[in-house]
């Protein structure tokens, strides 16, 4: 029997499994479609600046694990793999062009200068150093703020996750995927087995860390809950040379550059069920916000549009723990759009409670 059954191949369930078994621990992990080929998969990778030291609160504290922990974690995944995750910290431009947005984001980095986090206020003549493809924004007239954070990062989610399930293996991790879960097998506050495919997977603890899909399963074992699916939708160009070199973030949108020229534009918010598709609005939407910003970008091919179903909460937090009432099982779901980032330190503190 093994000792720890996870649900969701996610980056999620993978990094648990990753943690757990690097700890000895035999490892079983059920994935109902593709490894990583639903929220984590789709996102652009992005991995903002935090800081351990002065973070307060649990989300904070997370926060800055999670970043602490992505350096460590590339680096190891690449010795022990050969697979470059993409990680990268590369800086982050943040940009206002409304008088409300302006205030919001001066107060956004008040914080981060609060916690300790460097970041810079820049005039035009410094966006345009540090960013030459913004100067036609920059000089326009629209721009109302601009800021630097150095230590924003990035990772290539294909590549991290292919790295992660290969490291799995390599700890012999037991992977299945195509595996609906139909039912668990609850006695006396302890789950003996779930029921998937037609048979019976038993183990001495189970995780689940399925991303949307999560609400059914914890609805099935009585416990309430408020995660639910939120679509987002991206936009890739291919461009002949990188045009940026920091992500670029405006609002809750942003430009990723990749080493390869290529350049991801997000994203969306739209709560639509399970319905996993792009539209052609979302779309346009997000190539013009691209191209006012880089307008180097009309004599850019758009590669490739997809989407993702993000795993949101009513409070914007993520469930991680022991699921109440029953004593070997635990949950970390709700990420939200930050799945990736928190991935690390929710790897390592649910594999000490586990454990």
């Amino acid at each position: 029997m093994h000792d720890c059954l996870i649900l969701g191949g996610g980056v999620i369930g993978l990094s648990i499994a990753y943690e757990l078994s690097g700890h000895g621990l035999r490892c079983q992990l059920l994935e109902r479609g593709q490894l990583g080929r639903e929220s984590s998969w789709a996102g652009a990778g992005i991995l903002p600046a935090a800081n351990l030291d002065t973070a307060i609160d649990p989300i904070d504290k997370l926060r800055g694990l999670s970043h602490r922990l992505h350096q460590e974690w590339a680096r190891e995944l690449k010795q022990q793999t050969g697979i470059d995750t993409g990680y990268r910290q590369c800086g982050g431009i943040y940009l206002a062009r409304g008088a409300g947005e302006a205030a919001s984001l001066a107060g956004m980095m008040k914080l981060l200068g609060e916690e300790g986090i460097d970041c810079q206020k820049l005039e035009p003549d410094q966006l345009v150093r540090y960013e030459p493809h913004l100067e036609t924004l920059a000089r326009s007239g629209e721009l109302r703020a601009a800021y630097r954070v150095a230590g924003e990062s990035q990772l290539r989610n294909p590549d991290h996750l292919a790295a992660l399930k290969v490291a799995c293996q390599q700890r012999g991790v037991s992977i299945h995927e195509q595996v609906e879960v139909t039912g668990f097998a609850l006695r006396e506050g302890k789950l003996l087995h779930l029921e998937a495919n037609g048979q019976e997977w038993p183990a001495e603890s189970f995780c689940i860390a399925a991303g949307a899909w999560t609400a059914w399963m914890l609805n099935q074992l009585g416990i309430q809950n408020g995660i639910f699916p939120v679509r987002g939708q991206i936009v890739m160009f291919r461009c002949q040379q990188p045009l940026l070199t920091h992500v670029v973030n405006e609002g809750s949108r942003y430009l990723v550059p990749r080493d390869d020229g290529r350049l991801l534009v997000g994203s969306s918010e739209e709560e639509v069920g399970f319905v996993k598709e792009t539209t052609r609005r979302v779309t346009e939407e997000l190539k013009k916000m691209a191209r006012e910003i880089v307008p180097a970008l009309e004599n850019s091919e758009v590669e490739r549009c997809w989407s993702g179903l993000r795993p949101g909460s009513f409070d914007g937090f993520p469930y991680l723990g022991r699921l109440p009432g029953v004593e070997n099982a635990f949950v970390a779901a709700g990420h939200y759009r930050s799945g990736l980032y928190l991935s690390t330190g929710t790897a390592l503190i649910m594999s000490e409670l586990i454990r």
